[in-house]
């Protein structure tokens, strides 16, 4: 088979650089495209130069579709709204699409699903190994101890990090739901200020600490009678989601369309 041919939408922020250098670096990929927004000082620059893998004579443009038209499949960790408009493009030129975009709302939600029937889309709150092995530990621990034990997720991000709780975040506490069979958005707690009174029985709790360079830290915790149980994933560096982005685009290549995680692609859906 012939090297997958990927396009990195966002190509000049941090990830997109980093996805840049690892597809240059992944045997089977090659670099297709890279697109920025309209009027990034970026449009015109190699894409390699930027990233630091040196020429490329891959240009960053901001005309996404005969891109896409030339490619196999578009890493995008952009933002909800871009990524909703570059999966319609994905769909119309049936090419892979791999999304770690987080912040993505029920609305953003029903368009990649909608999508997804004519194309390949890999979803996930976080593209590292780790995590969803983590998420999968979570999901048998929140069934096995019910509610004598009280669940809650804590994350820390750089500075510059826009949304709370992160992608990851609501990930593994999407996991807890599922193990407890219960819905997340009718049993979370989020944000506590204030005389909040006690506790409610069955919650799922988040906490959010933004600061400095970190890439991303995790932990739940299960809070039981006289003992906690705490799971943790600490991100070194943020090219471990980058190498899951690309593995993920490998794996899809020649699926039939859907909407797929990275339980599909590591094979823990069928644990």
């Amino acid at each position: 088979m012939t090297e997958m041919r990927l396009v990195v939408v966002g190509a000049a922020g941090r990830m997109g650089r980093m996805l840049i250098k690892t597809i240059h670096e992944t045997p089977g990929a090659t670099l297709a495209g890279a697109i920025e927004q309209e009027g990034s000082i970026a449009l015109g620059q190699d894409a390699g130069l930027l990233a630091g893998i040196g020429e490329t004579r891959v240009k960053i443009v901001d005309d996404p579709l005969p891109v896409f038209a030339k490619a196999h499949g578009v890493l995008d960790f952009t933002a909800p709204a871009a990524t909703v408009a570059f999966a319609a493009l994905a769909a119309q030129a049936r090419i892979v699409h791999v999304v770690g975009t987080t912040g993505m709302e029920d609305e953003h939600l029903a368009k990649l699903e909608a999508a997804a029937r004519h194309a390949v889309i890999v979803r996930s709150g976080n593209m590292s190994l780790g995590v969803n092995l983590l998420a999968s530990l979570v999901r048998r621990a929140a069934k096995a101890l019910g509610t004598d034990f009280d669940v809650e997720v804590v994350e820390m991000h750089h500075r510059m990090k826009v949304d709370a709780p992160s992608g990851t975040a609501l990930m593994l506490g999407q996991a807890a739901a599922e193990g407890r069979g219960i819905d997340l958005k009718a049993n979370s707690e989020r944000g506590r200020d204030g005389i909040t009174g006690a506790r409610k029985p069955g919650a799922i709790g988040f906490a959010a600490l933004r600061g400095g360079t970190v890439v991303g830290d995790h932990s739940v915790v299960f809070a039981g009678p006289h003992e906690r149980i705490v799971f943790q994933h600490v991100a070194e560096d943020r090219g471990l989601f980058a190498r899951g982005a690309v593995s993920a685009a490998l794996w899809a290549r020649g699926r039939k369309p859907g909407l797929y995680s990275m339980d599909d692609v590591l094979g823990l859906s069928e644990a």
